[in-house]
Formats: C-alpha cells, structure tokens, sequence
C-alpha cells in the first residue's frame, strides 16, 4: 500500500489582495502551509487560513519567506546565517503563537521560494533554517526538497524531516527544481504531473528534464495555492492518485 502527504502553500492573500483559492483547495490536501507575512499574507488572513484547516483536519505549517512582498519571496536575497536564522524564529513563531491561540497546533515548516531553493544547496542557509526550527520547537517537522541539504542537515541536528516533490515542478540533472524563470520549469498538463508523482511516489525516481532518472523520496507533494486554477489541479492529482491506489494522509499524524 502506499501513501503520501498532500500540501499546499495558503494563506498568502491580504486583505486588500486576494491570491489563490484556499477554501476550494482546503478539502483536497493533508497539509497546509501558512504564509508568515513577509512574502503574503497578514494577521487576518493567517487566522481565516488556520480555522480553515481546522475545519477540515489538515496539519498546519508555517511557510516563511524572506521579507519580500513585492516580488512574492521569489527573488534570491544575500543575508548572513544569523539574519536568517532570526528571519525564520520570528515569522515561525508568530504563527505558532496565533495557532495556538485559537487551539490549533503547529506541526511543520516549510521555507518558501528563493530561501527554499537557496537552502536545498547552500550549507550556511541549511544549517539556519535547521537550527532556527530546532530553537522554536524541536517537535516540528522540517519540510524540504528530497535530496537537498536543507534535510540532511536538519537531520543531523535531529530534526525530523518530510521529503517534498513537486507534481508541476520539472527537475534537473542535480535534482533540483528547474528555475522557474527556464523554459519547462512549470509542467502544465495535468496527466503529465500526476504521471510524474506517480512515479515518484511508487518507484521513487523522477525523470529530470534532459531524461536522467534521479533517486528521490517522495514523502508529501507540493501543490501551489497562487496558480490559476489550483483547486482544479489539487483535486485532479488527489483523483489521480487515488486511482492509483495511493492513499493521501497527513505525514505529520501517521508519526
């Protein structure tokens, strides 16, 4: 039997702003991952996106960013490891702070954009992140690109990890994600991405975009909330997954 964690990264409309389609993506996922503000998102938002994911049983994450709203945290950004290591302990427990005051638990954190993509590869990037998660609560999981350095440092520090695939994401001969700002970063078609996680889910290899095969785990699935059209996408690759017999349940409550 297999099975694998489904999230998706919410909360990252303003109150002035709206992005993405959180209540009609909500029921297909097992996790979500909440902006902290810093690239989406803002306090009303968060505790709307929180009470939602309550309602339906999904695990709640922070997805913190660098302090980056005009370019949506997708723009690489040079700080030293002590600013981000203070970057991910305030928005992380900002987020913390207002789940638990309205009940709800915190369970996992996931970088965002270019600080994820940045920590997958770079050492001093990792070991802040990871450091900074293990200061806040060592009882959180880590999120992070399977493969990168981001997860083996944190499980060295012993961490707990979740190895994250990509269903509308191509990869490279590294593994890593193919830039979005490349030719084919983003898979469109909707067979193709559930082929793809498929494949990854039950035979644990992807196949990157110059026809490399890349050993991978794939522990949950990455779906974008900002993409035109995401609540069709979720529940596609939800249907399409299931219909391969692959169960979609939370990593964090099968620990």
């Amino acid at each position: 039997m297999f099975a694998v964690d489904l999230n998706c990264d919410m909360g990252e409309s303003t109150t002035s702003q709206k992005i993405g389609d959180d209540e009609s993506i909500m029921p297909f996922i097992s996790s979500a991952n909440i902006a902290c503000g810093f690239h989406g998102g803002d306090p009303q938002v968060i505790a709307a996106t929180i009470d939602l994911a309550k309602r339906y049983q999904v695990a709640i994450g922070a997805h913190p960013s660098f302090p980056d709203l005009e370019n949506f945290g997708r723009k690489e950004m040079a700080l030293d490891p002590e600013g981000i290591r203070n970057l991910i302990i305030y928005q992380v427990s900002a987020l913390k702070g207002l789940a638990a005051s309205m009940n709800a638990r915190l369970t996992h954190v996931k970088p965002h954009g270019a600080l994820y993509n940045m920590a997958a590869r770079r050492q001093d990037y990792a070991e802040a992140i990871a450091n900074a998660v293990m200061t806040i609560d060592p009882n959180l999981v880590l999120f992070g690109l399977a493969g990168s350095k981001m997860l083996s440092t944190a499980a060295e520090i012993g961490l707990t990890t979740c190895a994250e695939v990509f269903a509308d994401r191509s990869y490279q001969d590294d593994g890593l994600l193919t830039p979005r700002t490349q030719p084919g970063a983003m898979i469109k078609d909707v067979q193709q991405s559930v082929q793809q996680v498929v494949g990854m889910v039950k035979e644990g290899r992807v196949r990157s975009m110059n026809g490399r095969w890349i050993e991978l785990k794939a522990d949950t699935i990455c779906i974008h909330g900002d993409t035109p059209g995401a609540a069709d996408y979720a529940k596609a690759i939800r249907l399409g997954l299931e219909n391969e017999g692959i169960i979609i349940k939370s990593y964090i409550k099968e620990r």
